[in-house]
């Protein structure tokens, strides 16, 4: 089941990514040799007009070949109109940026059917109270639901936890519902050190409270749908950036870098837990794998990215010495993550370690 998971997992992202440089290839005229699934050696295949369609036998990516996107590749003169490097800079970057923007927009899309769907939102209702703390102190009791804060209508728990980080010594109004009464209660959250996603201190409000665990369904129409899907994929993809500086500042540990065996894992064990965890996963590492491709690396759509725009500078492209070296040194780099990712994830199969 894992296997199959990530491979369908895998297979849809990879095809999602190369579909938009295929698609913006025809559209500009340029015309594309091979569509393949994988790397490696072919496994079936077939033809329709001038592109091959391929699944190749390593599925850990994909390519889209086009004609006269290879250095020095000679060309009939017939030919040159239909050939990538005769393509001028803005086609060639519309090309290759194409593939990163369609795995944030099947992001988006995830995310917009899964709010159509619903998705299971903590209710504001209190599931226990912590001792010496302000809400004990203001008393505030298990089952209390929280109606408003200073006059804001409170629907979900994270609507309510925004505001009281938000508002550290300062006093809050609170409208709660007890049983069938209504009753209204001043708190003023305690400033407090806690530790965020990447494990940096900040400080918060909190009135030490604790969720009940129940949920309502939550459904959007199609238009919130639509909002919320970009919205959300936004927030994942500013954290992606937010994260690989923090890994370069080494705030964050290089031990978390995970590689396909991580993947696969996950995959089955969100598959696992149902459809709804599946796609959700799906969605985040499609934002992943678009932001990772944006990175100025050679031999990434990035770093292709990085050659036209300094082209469109100069206004005439690296020389052909300057562009292998440098893709040379782009190969190295993503090899030897590669490598350090997999190191990574048999380290934590043999010592049964988690993500930091």
């Amino acid at each position: 089941m894992t296997f199959i998971s990530a491979i369908v997992l895998l297979g849809i992202l990879i095809f999602v990514h190369e579909l938009g440089h295929f698609l913006f290839a025809k559209w500009l005229g340029v015309r594309v040799l091979k569509f393949s699934l994988g790397f490696g050696p072919r496994l079936i295949g077939r033809r329709y007009g001038d592109t091959e369609y391929l699944i190749s036998s390593i599925p850990l990516g994909g390519y889209v070949k086009m004609m006269g996107e290879e250095p020095g590749e000679e060309l009939k003169e017939e030919d040159k109109p239909f050939a990538y490097n005769y393509q001028s800079v803005w086609k060639r970057f519309v090309i290759v940026f194409s593939g990163p923007i369609f795995n944030l927009f099947f992001a988006a899309f995830i995310f917009m059917l899964i709010f159509l769907h619903g998705v299971p939102v903590l209710q504001p209702e209190i599931g226990e109270v912590v001792g010496q703390s302000p809400a004990m102190t203001a008393g505030l009791v298990k089952g209390d639901r929280i109606m408003e804060i200073n006059g804001i209508v409170i629907n979900q728990w994270d609507e309510m936890t925004t505001i009281i980080h938000k508002n550290p010594d300062k006093a809050l109004s609170f409208k709660i519902k007890r049983d069938s009464n209504t009753v209204n209660i001043s708190i003023t959250p305690e400033k407090k050190k806690v530790k965020d996603i990447f494990g940096e201190e900040k400080e918060v409000g909190l009135i030490g409270i604790k969720p009940s665990g129940s949920t309502f369904v939550k459904k959007e129409g199609i238009f919130s749908a639509v909002a919320d899907g970009v919205t959300k994929t936004f927030e994942i993809s500013v954290l992606t950036v937010v994260g690989i500086i923090k890994l370069i500042q080494r705030i964050v540990p290089a031990e978390t870098i995970g590689g396909p065996i991580l993947i696969f894992q996950m995959a089955g064990e969100q598959a696992a837990v149902g459809a709804m965890n599946f796609f959700t996963f799906m969605a985040i590492i499609s934002i992943n794998l678009g932001i990772l491709n944006l990175l100025p690396i050679p031999v990434l759509d990035g770093g292709h990215l990085m050659f036209l725009t300094i082209e469109a500078i100069r206004r005439k492209p690296l020389s052909e010495r300057g562009m292998m070296i440098a893709q040379r040194v782009g190969l190295a780099f993503i090899i030897t993550l590669m490598i350090f990712a997999l190191y990574n994830d048999i380290m934590r199969i043999i010592t049964g370690k988690t993500i930091p």
